[in-house]
């Protein structure tokens, strides 16, 4: 009789962690993700970017089921191309925070992503985008940022590091949104109360998982909730501070094949 999964769904962010810097998984991570499937478990792609800038990682990752997008707001089904459940970022409390934001530090630059399966991301003047291969529309002033619903708003300051950006977004903020900090150049505003653990646990709630049955991979703030809602969060070597601090494990970077090491402990070949 085949053993027991160490774990029974497997969530992994992308940027940082199951991607190397060139937006490709290495053939021994598409390997040890192999080994988790005939084991029974489930991988679950739990990411910062939206449902349309995820579409074609999945293809590539062969996945077929759910994925979590967007910071938590979106849950994808990848076999029928449909958004099962989102949540909208109300786009006068994100004018409101940004005002606030301004207020503190000064000019920021901001960018949207609609929401949708295929909602473009918009960028005002003076934004720049974090991940250069990312498709992206620039707009002519801050008002066409908000010319349809959003999921999210990015952040950029000419002047504070992102830790510096997101601290004061957060005292500043309150509970107009949920700033989240998810990689280089990556301060975000997304809906209040929407974390990737939300997102996360509706999906393990679909696939029938309980929460001490995930494993959990990630490299930026963004994901300390998802390690506080799963059974074992590991950290990569590249990671945030702030989430090696949160982890339970530490691995190697994502440039190293960090998630495949751990799984191949967890699940060994026949």
């Amino acid at each position: 009789m085949a053993a027991t999964p160490a774990y029974a769904l497997i969530a992994t962010d992308l940027d940082g962690t199951l991607l190397r810097g060139d937006d490709t998984v290495s053939d021994r991570s598409l390997a040890a993700l192999a080994r988790v499937a005939r084991a029974g478990a489930r991988h679950l792609v739990v990411t910062g970017r939206p449902a349309p800038r995820v579409r074609p990682l999945l293809a590539n990752l062969g996945c077929t089921g759910l994925a979590v997008c967007g910071q938590g707001a979106q849950v994808y089904d990848a076999g029928t191309g449909r958004l099962l459940w989102s949540v909208r970022l109300d786009r006068e409390l994100a004018e409101t925070a940004l005002g606030k934001i301004e207020a503190e530090v000064g000019q920021v630059y901001a960018a949207v992503d609609q929401d949708g399966v295929d909602g473009l991301t918009l960028i005002e003047p003076g934004y720049r985008m974090p991940h250069p291969t990312l498709p992206a529309v620039r707009v002519g002033r801050r008002d066409d940022l908000w010319c349809a619903p959003i999921s999210k708003v990015l952040l950029r300051h000419a002047g504070l590091s992102d830790d510096e950006l997101a601290a004061v977004a957060r005292a500043v903020v309150g509970s107009l949104a949920t700033v989240t900090m998810s990689g280089p150049g990556t301060v975000e505003l997304q809906p209040s109360g929407v974390t990737k653990a939300t997102g996360l646990a509706l999906g393990a709630e679909r696939l029938g998982i309980a929460a001490e049955e995930a494993l959990a991979f990630g490299d930026m703030p963004n994901d300390i909730p998802m390690f506080d809602w799963a059974g074992h969060g590991v950290a990569m070597a590249n990671a945030h501070p702030e989430l090696k601090t949160a982890a339970d494990e530490i691995t190697l970077s994502n440039e190293d094949d960090g998630v495949a090491v751990v799984l191949e402990r967890l699940f060994p070949t026949d």
